[in-house]
């Protein structure tokens, strides 16, 4: 069942990079209590998201902030070690929290999974933004197709944003 806007997002984890190496944190450590704009990229390295997905959210960070937003954080279906340096490459690092869903754990907790497999990628995230507050989705969007990032642009959910103020 994928995951609808009004649902409490489920409980479970992602590797962050902490000062001494990565960590576990919770979903309830994220989203308890915040505003938070997430989105979810197929792939660090790919190059939809290292060309506009990351870049924009990246452009637009001081806007979402100024719109409320607690945390931006950003997901994929690689392991902390790639978000991290992927994170320097795109000038994300300490805008853009690195959530890194390793196995795919959370992606199919949302049923926001995608099989790549064909294209010798595995599973992986479905391309997507939320606006999650206090871990209740209010803004969802998913894009048809995995090299497209328009519905899940920060452009787009900054609109959002605006109509669900």
């Amino acid at each position: 069942m994928t995951i609808s806007v009004g649902d409490r997002l489920p409980e479970g984890k992602f590797t962050v990079m902490g000062a001494d190496g990565p960590q576990p944190k919770q979903t309830s450590e994220i989203f308890s209590g915040k505003k938070v704009a997430i989105f979810a990229v197929p792939g660090a390295y790919t190059p939809t998201c290292t060309k506009s997905h990351m870049p924009g959210f990246v452009e637009r960070f001081e806007e979402l902030k100024a719109k409320g937003i607690d945390t931006v954080a950003c997901t994929a279906v690689n392991d902390i070690f790639v978000l991290t340096n992927w994170a320097k490459d795109t000038g994300a690092t300490g805008k853009i929290e690195m959530l890194a869903d390793g196995s795919g754990d959370f992606a199919k907790a949302i049923g926001l999974e995608i099989d790549l497999s064909q294209f010798g990628l595995g599973v992986r995230s479905k391309r997507y933004a939320m606006l999650v507050e206090d871990g209740v989705v209010k803004v969802l969007n998913v894009e048809d197709s995995p090299p497209i990032a328009e519905k899940s642009s920060a452009a787009s959910l900054c609109s959002m944003i605006d109509r669900s103020l």
